[in-house]
């Protein structure tokens, strides 16, 4: 599902990051982590447990509760020829979906022998064959259930650009502090900053949450390739609405609230509900898979508040910021982060963003209100911020 008529090109979204800045590990404590403010015109540099004061009464929280599962196997096939493996997917009767990587391709029919975190062996997959977008996939079945075996013999599976090998800080540190729902194979890394004295000092202020689930893969990861974005193909994943958080959703709206999500996994989940919907944008409750590609231009119908860690350049992610806040105006939130040496990607900062006001929220005064000053403001930027963005 994308976008018709991209409004840009892969190149628009490339920028100069400086390696150092790309965070190994997370900060000392969660909520200590830097927030670069971008809801203005001018970017303001805070700290993440500020977050509350920012947001107000009868706004609500949306968070993704999916779990990190320990996807990551090392193994052997029966030729001795190594093997590394990430679990895309579990499906039903011990199989899985996963990327796998050797010297040469196992055959349907073969066994991988996968070992435990000790080396030492640990259980045999039948590989039954291929999936996937031109079948990118192996499809195997384990001998038991592949949540349990995961959780015993995996490991975390650190995004490519962290390159430490995965330890004992990593498994509480890469998991938010609400996880319920296992299934995820990266991070939802904005709602890594959030933790049980923000949660309480939200709540205080009467800042309602509710939560969606989006099963992160690996393809977050995976690069655009192509100049044209309209020949992307966007990777699917599989998220589910609770009717309880649709009807959240609803009594903030009817009292004024903002929908904030936390995290673009959320976003996501979120507007492909809506989607979903119809032409009229109605949030619909339930599971299904999406593959929501969003590119400055997009109608976002349920989110007015984003918040959001820095993404990598040319990837489908920062296309999403930049739909959501501006393209002129994520240039130069990017230029403000890098200049003041804000921490990138999945271990690093935050940012909060708020949405682009467009033509068609002049309908809906409830949520122009939220946005006019910003507007208005984001207009006396733009010789700034082309300046900024002729500076790449």
């Amino acid at each position: 599902m994308t976008n018709t008529a991209p409004l840009h090109s892969l190149s628009d979204f490339d920028f100069a990051l400086p390696p150092e800045l790309i965070a190994q590990q997370p900060a000392a404590e969660r909520s200590g982590s830097r927030l670069l403010d971008g809801t203005g015109a001018a970017p303001v540099d805070r700290v993440f447990r500020e977050l509350p004061a920012l947001l107000r009464a009868g706004d609500l929280l949306v968070f993704n509760d999916t779990r990190v599962i320990k996807a990551r196997l090392l193994g052997a096939k029966a030729s001795g020829g190594a093997v590394e493996a990430l679990v895309e997917r579990v499906l039903p009767m011990h199989e899985v979906l996963m990327h796998l990587r050797a010297s040469k391709s196992p055959k349907p029919g073969s066994v991988v022998r996968f070992f435990g975190v000790d080396g030492a062996q640990a259980f045999d997959a039948a590989v039954l064959g291929r999936a996937g977008p031109q079948g990118s996939l192996f499809h195997l079945r384990f001998p038991s259930d592949p949540f349990a075996l995961l959780e015993a013999h995996g490991h975390v599976p650190l995004p490519p650009y962290i390159t430490h090998a995965d330890t004992a800080d990593d498994e509480r540190r890469y998991q938010t502090v609400f996880a319920a729902n296992p299934g995820a194979v990266a991070a939802p890394t904005a709602a890594l900053h959030f933790d049980d004295t923000v949660l309480a000092d939200l709540a205080q202020r009467g800042v309602d949450t509710a939560s969606v689930t989006l099963h992160v893969g690996a393809g977050t990861f995976q690069p655009v390739r192509t100049e044209n974005l309209a020949e992307h193909t966007m990777h699917s994943e599989w998220f589910d609405v609770p009717q309880r958080t649709v009807d959240a959703i609803a009594c903030a709206r009817a009292a004024g609230g903002r929908i904030v999500a936390v995290g673009t996994t959320t976003l996501r989940a979120l507007e492909s509900a809506a989607v979903s919907g119809g032409a009229g944008g109605t949030l619909q409750a339930g599971s299904r898979d999406t593959d929501i590609f969003i590119t400055p231009g997009f109608t976002f119908r349920v989110v007015d508040v984003l918040i959001t860690n820095f993404h990598l350049p040319k990837s489908t992610l920062m296309m999403l910021v930049s739909a959501f806040a501006g393209f002129d105006h994520m240039r130069a939130l990017y230029a403000h982060a890098i200049d003041a040496r804000y921490r990138f990607f999945s271990y690093g900062d935050a940012m909060l963003l708020q949405r682009l006001l467009r033509q068609h929220d002049c309908d809906n005064p409830s949520k122009a209100s939220v946005e006019l000053n910003r507007a208005s403001e984001y207009g006396a930027l733009n010789l700034r911020q082309q300046g900024v963005a002729s500076r790449r």
